[in-house]
């Protein structure tokens, strides 16, 4: 799986958990969390859906790092290699 499909399957997530957003729109260093207004069960869902997509389980200790499209790409880029 490249960078594209993953940027895909996040985006397909965000809009699960914010419908009324368009993730696409995003600036790829853009704070998810604040440009949608996601909560944080909001992103414990996001994360959940993520382990369920991609059956990568993110610990609780890496979600701080992770607010951007880039930097969730990156991480899942890297796990999946």
């Amino acid at each position: 799986m490249n960078s594209d499909d993953i940027r895909t399957v996040v985006f397909e997530i965000l809009r699960r958990i914010a419908p009324e957003s368009d993730p696409s729109a995003l600036d790829p260093n853009e704070n998810i969390r604040q440009a949608l207004d996601i909560d944080s069960f909001d992103a414990l869902n996001f994360f959940v859906r993520v382990n369920e997509q991609f059956g990568i389980s993110v610990p609780e200790s890496d979600y701080g790092g992770l607010n951007t499209v880039s930097e969730i790409v990156g991480y899942l880029s890297a796990r999946l290699g």
